[in-house]
Parts: structure tokens; C-alpha cells; sequence
């Protein structure tokens, strides 16, 4: 579904063992775990003791195409060598650990528990990054799901260091939601292309009657089904969808995977013909984030959030809250939810058609018709989003932001989207997240979040935790439960 945007992750092993230990407990263990994993985890030949055999090893794994490597603690293990794997392997790389119990506790010992200890401390040391599971010892079982665990986080931390993001104007005037230092790109290896309204323009005319524009309109009717579209404003947003393309693969350069920042309003519409919403959507069901108001961070968020999911997602606003009397019809009784738990989240029509309910259609931006067109006239350019309710689902609601002072930090809150009419416009939807008052006041408000938050259709916070933290990421903020207060929370509130 997402396409060749997201990494592909090639996942190789690597078993390293001190030389004072058999050597046989460190490969029969690898062999053990590569076993219990199945198809798709390349054992390395070479078990490291020595810096000599390191090289070999990530030669070897380098040359079996590996772009990310378990390095395995079948014994106590050598600290130097099996770090300077991680040191010289160009991708993530994970750590972990031989539990005891599959030979006997002399000769079959092997302390890895204790070796696990010597290896962080190295790792520090060389200031290395690297994942290591929650409890990173184990049987060959146990270490074989940490490695699936291992598996979403090693393609999102591959795509960022691979990710060009492409804007396309400057924000919107007083929408400082949208503007951030782009410092903190480049500290975890994004690149960033930005360019002007104008460039977008140009090329989108260089692509009047493009020969594929009628079959990307042919797809676009397919998709929505009759009497959800604008038959005329096929060829406008195909049009667009295929300068968008185009202009991703003309301008990653040396980067593999793209994103894109867009300027949608309020000249957006009236020079182009149409909101551009409706396509924002489809290139996201492709794995290609086109965040909305030139949200820059929103973008990276986004792609985040596809890598870990392996699906896609959306950007909302945090919007409004739930009216008291939909609270009391649609959801006491219904849910366990507090009013105060729940929420709309909300955009004029960037969400992913196979995300909205069944009576999803394009229409046209309410709020934009008011502000650019005649009061009273039928919509024209401010056609084109995507609107509907959002199906309920479980939902992770997060996001990777650079403050104004420079410094990355994050959130991330699980809850689920509610099956309850909103009777609103646009892609909207009824949210629910525990303890979301206070997670609102004492980290959106209190740490100065913008509005705007990615969304990943499925509960995947304990991925999105771990890609943070191996970015670097100090801050990753939660939805804290009532016995956990805030540090900035008021005891007799």
C-alpha cells in the first residue's frame, strides 16, 4: 500500500564472544535464535572475537545487502570489537543478550546478563546509539520477538537518515503553529528542500495536458465512485498529483525517500483552481506525507508514523471539544471516557479515503469559500478536500517537534477514535484518549505544542518511544495516568 517509499528493512545477526568462553555457545545460541525467527534474518558466518573479525563480520553482512543488524551476546562477549560493530556498520543496530539454561552452568555458562552491562557502558563511551529491548536478555524465542520488535524501529530510523523533506512556501501569516527551527533536521539527518509557491506553480503549468493525466483521472473516479466527485475538477488535481510526483523524483538527490511541506492556503486555491487536499491524501495512502500549511515537522512525523505502522496516516488539528449533548448521547453509556478524555481532531480533507466512513466524498473548504469567494455564490476553486467522518479505530497520537529554543522533543498519547457522528465538516473525527485534560494543559499547553498532531491508525507508542529515544530525543512526553501527576500539575486542583 505505502510503496517504494519506506525502507525495506534487511535485517542481519552478528555473534560476538570473548575469548576466555566457548565460542560454541555464542554461534549454537545465533544458530538457535535464527531459527526461531524464521525467514528473513541473515546470519552472519563470522563470530566476533577480536576487531580482526569484526571487520570481516560487517564486510560480510554489508556485502548480504543487511541494513540493519542484531549484534547477539551469545557469552560475557568482547567490548571493544562487538562495539566498534556498531561504530562501523552503516545502520541501526541492535543489542541483546543469551540467557542461561541450555547447557550446563560451568562449562555452559556464558554470562551475557553480565557482559550486557560492559557493552552499554562502551557504548556510551564511543557515544554510539543503539536499541536495546526493555529486558534485553534471553532464550532464542524470547530474543527472536525482541528482534521483531526491533523491526518497525530500525525502518523509521533507516528512513530518517534517508528522508528529504520538500516544502513549498512560507507558512501562513499568524500560523506560527507551522514555524520551527529546521536545526533539528539536520541533527538527525534530514535533508530540506524549500522552495517558493511560484516553483510549485511553474511546474504545475509545465504539466498541462500531461499524456497521463487522463488515467490518473480514471483512478481518482474509481477510487471515490460516482457522485462522490467533481468530474470537472479531475483533470485540475491530476494535474497537481503528477507535478507532485514528478518533482519528488527529479529532486531527492542524494536521499531516498521524500516528504513534502505545502503552502494550501489562502493563494493556493484561487491560483491553482482547487484545494489541494484531496491529493495531500492520496500521495499519503502511497507513504508519501504531504503535510498541510507548510508543517514542516508535521511531515516528518507523519513518516514516521508509516514506517513503524507499516500503514498510513494522517495530520489533524487538535480541533475543538466534544459538545456536551453528543457527549450525553453518543458516548456516556457507551464509553468509558470521560468528557474531558475526548476531543475532535480535524482538517479540511488531507486523511486517506480508506480511513473516512463509507459516505466520504470531495468537497469543498467552508471556511476558505467564506473568506475567498463571492458571499452567496456557488464554490469553484476552494473545491477539492477530502471530507468525512473518520472510521473509528485505535489511534497514536504523537509528534516529533523542534522548540524554539532548538531542542527536539516529542509526545505520544494512544486512545481510539469513537463510532460517533461529529454532524461536522471536513476530515474530522471523535477522539478519545485517558486523562487527554490533563495531558492537554500539562504538555500540549505547558510545553508550547503547536496544534497540529500526526496520527498512526493502530497502537504503536512503545515503537514510536524507541525510535525517539535513538534519535536522541530527551523529552518524549506521555499521557500520564491520574496517580502519576505532572510536575507542573497543581496537587489541590
Amino acid at each position: 500500500m505505502l510503496g517504494n517509499n519506506i525502507p525495506t528493512v534487511q535485517l542481519g545477526i552478528i555473534a560476538v564472544s570473548r575469548d576466555c568462553f566457548p565460542i560454541a555457545l555464542s554461534t549454537q545460541r545465533r544458530k538457535n535464535i535464527v531459527a526461531a525467527y524464521g525467514e528473513g534474518l541473515y546470519e552472519c558466518p563470522v563470530t566476533v572475537e577480536n576487531e580482526l573479525d569484526m571487520l570481516k563480520a560487517v564486510d560480510d553482512v554489508t556485502a548480504a545487502g543487511c541494513n540493519a543488524l542484531v549484534v547477539f551476546l551469545g557469552n560475557f562477549g568482547p567490548e571493544t570489537p562487538e562495539t566498534e560493530i556498531a561504530q562501523r556498520f552503516d545502520g541501526p543496530c541492535m543489542f541483546v543478550a543469551a540467557a542461561e539454561g541450555d547447557g550446563n552452568m560451568i562449562d555452559g555458562r556464558g554470562d551475557a546478563y553480565c557482559g550486557m552491562l560492559n557493552c552499554s557502558y562502551n557504548l556510551g563511551m564511543r557515544h554510539l546509539n543503539a536499541y536495546i529491548p526493555e529486558y534485553p536478555v534471553g532464550t532464542a524465542d524470547e530474543v527472536a520477538d525482541m528482534i521483531r520488535d526491533f523491526v518497525p524501529v530500525a525502518r523509521a530510523i533507516i528512513g530518517v537518515k534517508n528522508l528529504k523533506i520538500i516544502t513549498f512556501g512560507p507558512r501562513p501569516q499568524d500560523f506560527f503553529a507551522c514555524n520551527a527551527p529546521i536545526k533539528g533536521l539536520y541533527e538527525i539527518g534530514v535533508e530540506i528542500e524549500e522552495n517558493s509557491e511560484l516553483d510549485l506553480l511553474v511546474s504545475y503549468k509545465e504539466h498541462a495536458g500531461d499524456p497521463r493525466i487522463p488515467a490518473v483521472c480514471a483512478d481518482m473516479a474509481a477510487e471515490m465512485g460516482e457522485g462522490s466527485y467533481y468530474p470537472e475538477l479531475n483533470e485540475r488535481m491530476a494535474q497537481f498529483e503528477l507535478t507532485l510526483l514528478d518533482w519528488a523524483e527529479a529532486h531527492k538527490g542524494s536521499k531516498k525517500y521524500v516528504a513534502f511541506a505545502d503552502k494550501c492556503w489562502p493563494a493556493f486555491p484561487s491560483q491553482f483552481g482547487f484545494e489541494p487536499c484531496y491529493v495531500n491524501s492520496r500521495l499519503v495512502s502511497r507513504g508519501i506525507p504531504v503535510s498541510c500549511e507548510v508543517d514542516i515537522y508535521g511531515a516528518l512525523s507523519e513518516y514516521i508514523g508509516m514506517c513503524v505502522s507499516g500503514d498510513t496516516v494522517t495530520l489533524l488539528d487538535i480541533n475543538n471539544s466534544v459538545p456536551k449533548y453528543i457527549y450525553d448521547e453518543d458516548i456516556v453509556g457507551k464509553y468509558d471516557y470521560k468528557l474531558t478524555d475526548t476531543f475532535m481532531g480535524f482538517h479540511c480533507g488531507n486523511t486517506p479515503e480508506c480511513k473516512l466512513c463509507s459516505d466520504r466524498a470531495v468537497k469543498y473548504q467552508l471556511i476558505q469559500h467564506r473568506l475567498l469567494e463571492p458571499q452567496g455564490s456557488e464554490p469553484d476553486f476552494t473545491r477539492g478536500t477530502l471530507e468525512g467522518d473518520i472510521a473509528a479505530s485505535p489511534i497514536t497520537f504523537y509528534r516529533l517537534q523542534c522548540d524554539s529554543e532548538g531542542v527536539l522533543r516529542s509526545y505520544i498519547a494512544q486512545g481510539e477514535i469513537l463510532d460517533v457522528p461529529t454532524r461536522s465538516f471536513g476530515g474530522i473525527g471523535v477522539f478519545a484518549i485517558p486523562e487527554m485534560g490533563r495531558f492537554y494543559r500539562h504538555v500540549l499547553i505547558q510545553k508550547r505544542y503547536p496544534h497540529h498532531g500526526a496520527v498512526a491508525f493502530s497502537h504503536v507508542g512503545k515503537y514510536l518511544y524507541e525510535v525517539f529515544k535513538f534519535l536522541g530525543v530527551e523529552d518524549i512526553a506521555y499521557n500520564q495516568p491520574k496517580s502519576l501527576p505532572y510536575s507542573t500539575e497543581n496537587p489541590w486542583s
